[in-house]
């Protein structure tokens, strides 16, 4: 029965299942979507072999919430996408940190909640809060290395 078959008939839209049955339920969700930038810094008051320039393959990994439309979606993965490239990656891909981001030490730590703040304002832009259904950001996750990580999340962001 659940063996590979190749579709007799595609399903049609106000045929075989109705408009009001695209969305399946009325709870929050989380979907997740990561990118990979590359970019060099440096970090003050450290010693060690971190104090001097040298770069990084960074991973960061969004984790957004929300409620489901009527369509039974929260939120496009494409759109996360054009936020990233258009309001966060200009500034971190192929970039020294230390002149592109706000005076600090370019920590994974202090970078994790400067990405965290920026996409959480994205998501507060008048037309997304309309589009999105009370889409937050639940967590930003900073990898450096494929093994080390800093994180931010919203319970940790929200009571500080």
């Amino acid at each position: 029965m659940y063996g590979f078959h190749i579709v007799d008939k595609l399903q049609k839209m106000d045929e075989d299942i109705k408009r009001n049955q695209l969305k399946y339920h009325s709870k929050r969700v989380l979907v997740s979507k990561e990118f990979t930038f590359d970019a060099a810094h440096h970090l003050h008051c450290y010693e060690g072999k971190c104090k001097n320039l040298h770069g990084h393959t960074y991973k960061v990994i969004f984790g957004i919430s929300g409620f489901v439309d009527e369509r039974g979606l929260m939120m496009d993965f494409g759109d996360i996408k054009d936020i990233w490239k258009n309001e966060i990656e200009v500034y971190l891909d192929h970039r020294y940190l230390n002149e592109t981001l706000p005076p600090m030490n370019t920590t994974a730590e202090n970078m994790v909640v400067w990405i965290y703040e920026k996409m959480a304002e994205a998501l507060k832009k008048e037309k997304r809060q309309e589009q999105y259904c009370g889409a937050r950001v639940e967590f930003v996750r900073l990898f450096e290395t494929p093994t080390s990580y800093a994180e931010a999340r919203r319970e940790w962001m929200e009571v500080e």
